[in-house]
């Protein structure tokens, strides 16, 4: 997008400073001449590739705009973060929640806020950063994390886990997987998660450097997170993840369009 921005916005700003003129000057003097109005006009008329230019660059610079400081969609690929996003939602991420940057190379230009506790964000994978991922935060810059048995220490103090209910979910087709659904008492923040029993025998330890996030997925036994590949780098952070806006059903493509949306989810906040 930001590549076609430039070219329409060259278009458009070369033609206002040449083309223009240089039409205007040869109207004039078919008009001094006597020439046809129809000429005239021909000779005023702006070049198929300007028009589009004009018409088009205001509503990209718009978007452009919208997307790269104030909010832009993204698409759930997976269940990493399941119960709280399924596969198939698509949600809104708030780009100016950690920093206003330049698209492109990543410069901060304004400082507006840093991720807390319990945020869902997306960021760009560390081991590619060509590929955005979306988890929630769990350690901040200087915390020491224990993960041990599927339970999260912080700085010493165990953030406290209840047990919902069963929860089927569905991996592939038609066939279900049950799993366990919690809720986690992050301080300020309580969200739900899943997990496949309560006990694995792990234990993981972690210091947070400054600068850094650790993250973990709400699916903790189907997720690709900080245990894994470590830290997310603050320059890597894109959003704050806060709605979700469609959410579309990839189990059965048998269905009809309509029975496919997942009409209770559009508009819910993402907590």
């Amino acid at each position: 997008m930001l590549i076609l921005l430039v070219i329409t916005g060259v278009i458009w700003g070369l033609d206002r400073l040449i083309g223009a003129p240089g039409r205007k000057r040869s109207a004039d003097s078919l008009e001094s001449a006597g020439e046809s109005a129809e000429s005239i006009d021909n000779a005023r008329r702006e070049p198929m590739v300007v028009e589009y230019a004009r018409a088009f660059f205001p509503v990209i610079l718009i978007v452009f705009v919208l997307r790269a400081f104030i909010v832009e969609p993204f698409r759930i690929p997976s269940g990493s973060m399941m119960p709280s996003l399924l596969a198939g939602d698509f949600i809104l991420v708030s780009k100016f929640s950690y920093g206003i940057r330049f698209p492109g190379i990543n410069i901060k230009l304004v400082d507006s806020g840093h991720p807390k506790r319990g945020d869902v964000m997306v960021f760009r994978y560390p081991d590619n950063p060509s590929v955005n991922y979306i988890k929630r935060t769990i350690g901040l810059p200087g915390d020491h994390v224990v993960y041990r048995d599927k339970r999260v220490y912080i700085n010493g103090k165990l953030m406290p886990q209840e047990l919902v209910q069963p929860y089927f979910m569905r991996e592939s087709g038609e066939r279900l997987t049950e799993m366990q659904k919690w809720t986690e008492d992050l301080g300020d923040e309580k969200h739900e998660l899943l997990k496949a029993g309560d006990s694995s025998g792990m234990v993981l330890e972690y210091t947070v450097p400054e600068g850094h996030y650790f993250v973990l997925g709400d699916n903790r036994d189907r997720s690709n997170d900080s245990r894994y590949w470590g830290f997310v780098p603050e320059d890597h952070l894109i959003g704050k993840a806060f709605m979700i806006w469609f959410s579309w059903d990839l189990a059965d493509d048998q269905k009809p369009f309509w029975n496919r949306v997942l009409w209770g989810r559009i508009g819910n906040a993402i907590r």
